[in-house]
């Protein structure tokens, strides 16, 4: 599985949230599934399984299917409550 964080820019945010990603993943023990950042404009339906971002450009995203929609891209809590429904979903975990 690959998981793709985006940000209007690709910078700071995406690129602060590909790491939040790899350390929840790291803490719920899950290996194997590839995380990497990029900007808005960059990304093709082709590049990630998932896509990670924040609420305020998740409706820019909307020619995908798979998005992981967060109301902060701050907070590890609710990363953890969202990704645990994928990785269920995906059979990662139980």
């Amino acid at each position: 599985m690959k998981i793709l964080a985006v940000c209007g820019s690709g910078l700071g945010s995406s690129m602060m949230l590909e790491m939040n990603v790899k350390d929840v993943l790291k803490k719920m023990g899950v290996s194997g599934v590839e995380v990497e950042h990029s900007d808005l404009s960059g990304v093709t339906k082709d590049m990630a399984d998932y896509i990670i971002c924040g609420k305020d450009i998740a409706n820019a995203m909307g020619r995908f299917d798979n998005i992981i929609a967060l109301d902060s891209i701050l907070s590890k809590q609710e990363l953890t409550e969202k990704l645990t429904i994928v990785l269920k979903d995906n059979k990662i975990i139980e």
